[in-house]
């Protein structure tokens, strides 16, 4: 077992103070990590203000530094692949995925570093204004607080500290406590790739402890913040005035078309429904299908879960690992017990071992029951028929959430018709809820929160337009 230093401004810093991280799947411990306090979290925001105010970065050196960082996560694919499938139960092909991912994120990154820019106009008005100038430039914003939840704890770290560095900003970044060493590791690649002292901190533990800390100090000039709809709340309230970025709750939907192959939907509704044991922030966990197709889609939905084989993350033919804690599968497993004694009724799965979860389906639930209404965040996906094509659009709208929706359809009048009127941050058309891509605007309305990831857009929330006019 190896022990863990935080690191603050680029250096390594151990604490007497710790935790450990265990092994998913095998339930020993994989790691002992520092806990940072006051100390360590006023540390490492000082010295991020310092940074930003003594050594500004300019646009090659961010572009060379984030370059070098993407070629060094690749060199070093095979140690965070280990890590990802130790601290997070990830089955070893979909932790080199995630690699991949990333790596491209960092790349694009890099790019748009070098092409920050404004705009130049003339003004409208009398003849004085018009021959006036304006201009507008995007200018980091200062030090960037970075809140990363543990279900993709490479790739969503990615998300938030690659597009802040190339804006210019510092990063203090704080992983899910549970998936602590692949932050770590995260930091030790941007150091080794050249971003200067007090650009980056890590600091590990207590998200209870470490998060008031984050938010009181008001030194920080940005939160990015992925969790729940509670903490994102907490947050919000507590930083004020102060800009963020939340990516918050969902339970989110797809409509199966008559018009759409059943056994192709069976197969797309599977993936995004019970991939990374469902610990998915577009997870499909609710499925609206057309009545003229229910009974053949549901018997092909209920043949793909019931293929999936579960079981160690190490072994190469596992699709589907332990979810992050026993407590957590536990919970999916009290939700589907609550929901039977409502009605529902379980197609498949609904069984546990230790963290293990089998992929679940359910018919018979309703709007009301936890697994429709809340979040589940696991391997369970709720089938509901519909019968006409408004009803299955009110459906998906009835939720305080508004992340991905996705209609599988080969019509295209009623995919724009679908785009027009799910209320969620992106409408996927001839897919499910479950697609996402790094480059695209990600991001959710109602208590899914606001704010945009996909590195051009993070860049935009990360910066601030100034306006430079010239009169003379």
């Amino acid at each position: 077992m190896k022990k863990y230093p935080l690191i603050i401004g680029g250096q390594e810093v151990l604490t007497e103070e710790t935790h450990y991280v265990y092994d998913k799947y095998t339930g020993e411990v994989f790691a002992e990590i520092s806990a940072a306090g006051r100390e360590e979290v006023d540390r490492a925001v000082d010295r991020a203000v310092e940074a930003f105010e003594t050594n500004p970065l300019d646009a090659a050196s961010r572009y060379t530094i984030l370059m070098k960082a993407a070629d060094l996560m690749e060199e070093r694919a095979d140690e965070i692949a280990a890590i990802m499938t130790a601290e997070a139960g990830k089955p070893t092909q979909d932790a080199r995925n995630e690699i991949l991912w990333s790596t491209d994120l960092v790349r694009e990154s890099a790019e748009l570093a070098r092409q920050l820019h404004g705009e130049c106009f003339g003004f409208w008005g009398d003849a004085w204004m018009d021959t006036r100038t304006c201009y507008t430039r995007r200018e980091p914003v200062g030090p960037v607080a970075a809140i990363a939840p543990f279900n993709y704890p490479l790739n969503l770290v990615i998300h938030k500290v690659a597009p802040a560095i190339a804006a210019g900003n510092p990063v203090i970044l704080k992983p899910a406590e549970v998936t602590s060493v692949t932050g770590l590791a995260v930091c030790r690649i941007f150091m080794d790739a050249g971003l200067p002292d007090g650009y980056i901190s890590c600091l590990t533990g207590s998200g209870s402890v470490i998060g008031p800390l984050l938010t009181e100090n008001q030194k920080i000039a940005f939160y990015s913040f992925t969790g729940s709809v509670s903490v994102g709340k907490s947050i919000k309230a507590a930083i004020g005035l102060r800009r963020c970025a939340m990516e918050l709750g969902s339970n989110s939907a797809t409509i199966v078309c008559r018009d759409y192959d059943p056994a192709a939907a069976a197969a797309a509704c599977a993936d995004a429904a019970f991939t990374n044991a469902g610990q998915v922030c577009i997870h499909l966990q609710r499925l609206y299908v057309d009545r003229a197709v229910y009974d053949e889609f549901l018997e092909k939905l209920i043949r793909e879960a019931e293929a999936i084989t579960v079981g160690d993350p190490r072994d190469p033919g596992t699709r589907i690992g332990p979810m992050i804690a026993e407590k957590e599968a536990a919970r999916v497993e009290n939700w589907v017990r609550e929901a039977v004694e409502q009605g529902a009724v379980i197609q498949c799965g609904g069984k546990r071992s230790g963290a293990l979860f089998r992929p679940t389906v359910l018919t018979g639930t309703t709007p009301d029951m936890k697994v429709m209404k809340d979040e589940v965040f696991g391997p369970l996906v709720c089938v509901v028929p519909f019968d006409t094509i408004d009803e299955a659009f009110t459906m998906v709208n009835d939720s305080r959430y508004g992340l991905n929706s996705g209609i599988l359809t080969n019509d295209i009048a009623t995919g724009m018709e679908a785009s027009r009127r799910l209320k969620t941050g992106s409408v996927i058309i001839g897919g499910t809820c479950g697609f996402r891509i790094g480059n695209m605007p990600y991001g959710g309305v109602k208590e899914s929160g606001f704010g945009k990831e996909g590195p051009r857009y993070a860049i935009e929330e990360m910066t601030d337009l100034k306006a430079v006019v010239i009169l003379n």
